[in-house]
């Protein structure tokens, strides 16, 4: 059989299965980030991966994924009929002159019926910045971007969901928002993020709260590294994090929050915290980081063994990581549905 057969039947499998063993979860949906394998195959391959039927046929209720404007009446269409909801993922606006291209966006996102827009800005800061200086001035730069998309949203009346996406710390972040003091921006919370900066998952909960209208499900587990810990997804129920408290809190401010599942089947992220790099972008005045915070996130990791080896795709085969993914996210469902009420 091809690759591209085997990818197709054991997707067509692992959906059927999915699908069969629940009357579906309208609340819980699929974020891209969290097929990697799947996407990456169906791309190598040259087979279609239509994302958001397949997030349908697992049972979901919700997807996040991105389209061209064109496609808006398309999609609008499509989850309609699947009785689901879609947030999209859209560039944002770097400088005026992208602002018409904006505009047309954030309209299709409306007339493709998306609840919300999500937006991940940064990358890992202690991988992406060398100083403070190029922490601040990029700091800045989104700044910029959500001065110039926020009145096309609000002249949209659409929100927009910033992710935690290991960029800032949870105050720095609640900081901004609560000085840009709008209705259309938030946040897209995801549940483990911020581990990499130090933070226990509940502070980091605690601060971005108000301002959360979406989030990334995911569990977290954790080990000792030689320059500091190892960061991994798990399948949910595998990790440490409290889901069940996280989730209730979730639900409480909004019971109808989408939680989109983002399972990473992937190597384990590396979080130097011992090293001198990881600290040049933090600064007592500007972005401070307490030795308390730290040592917590070390307690943590110390107190957290792996209740399983943590997981890599390196060396393995195409196929098995195909199953290894598979495995994941069908357990993960399995787990919100049953002790999640997802």
């Amino acid at each position: 059989m091809t690759r591209r057969g085997w990818l197709a039947g054991a997707g067509a499998w692992m959906a059927s299965a999915a699908a069969q063993s629940s009357k579906g979860s309208p609340n819980l949906g699929g974020a891209p980030a969290g097929f990697p394998v799947r996407t990456r195959l169906a791309r190598s391959g040259g087979a279609p991966f239509d994302f958001v039927t397949y997030c349908h046929r697992l049972g979901l209720g919700v997807v996040e994924t991105r389209i061209a404007p064109a496609d808006s009446t398309d999609l609008r269409r499509k989850v309609d009929s699947f009785g689901m909801r879609v947030i999209l993922d859209t560039p944002l606006p770097k400088s005026e002159s992208d602002l018409p291209a904006y505009d047309a966006a954030v309209k299709a996102a409306k007339e493709a019926g998306a609840i919300s827009m999500h937006a991940a800005m940064t990358q890992r800061r202690y991988e992406q910045f060398e100083s403070l200086s190029q922490f601040r001035q990029d700091f800045e730069r989104c700044k910029h971007t959500i001065e110039l998309a926020e009145p096309v949203l609000r002249k949209h009346r659409m929100r927009l969901g910033i992710e935690n996406h290991k960029g800032w710390r949870s105050a720095e972040q609640a900081a901004w928002l609560k000085h840009v003091s709008s209705e259309w921006v938030g946040v897209h919370f995801d549940y483990g993020n911020n581990l990499s900066l130090c933070e226990d998952p509940a502070d980091t909960l605690r601060n971005l709260l108000p301002f959360v209208f979406a989030s990334h499900l995911k569990d977290m587990a954790v080990a000792p590294y030689e320059d500091g810990f190892l960061l991994s997804e798990v399948p949910l129920g595998q990790g440490f994090l409290n889901l069940a408290e996280m989730t209730a809190t979730l639900r409480k401010k909004d019971p109808a929050m989408p939680f989109d599942l983002e399972m990473i089947t992937r190597d384990p992220l590396k979080i130097p915290v011992l090293t001198q790099r990881y600290w040049n972008t933090f600064d007592d005045a500007y972005s401070p980081l307490p030795g308390r915070d730290l040592a917590r996130v070390l307690e943590l990791v110390k107190k957290n063994n792996p209740k399983a080896a943590l997981p890599y795709t390196t060396g393995m085969t195409p196929e098995a990581q195909l199953k290894l993914e598979d495995d994941n996210i069908s357990t993960s469902i399995a787990y919100a549905r049953e002790h999640l009420a997802l």
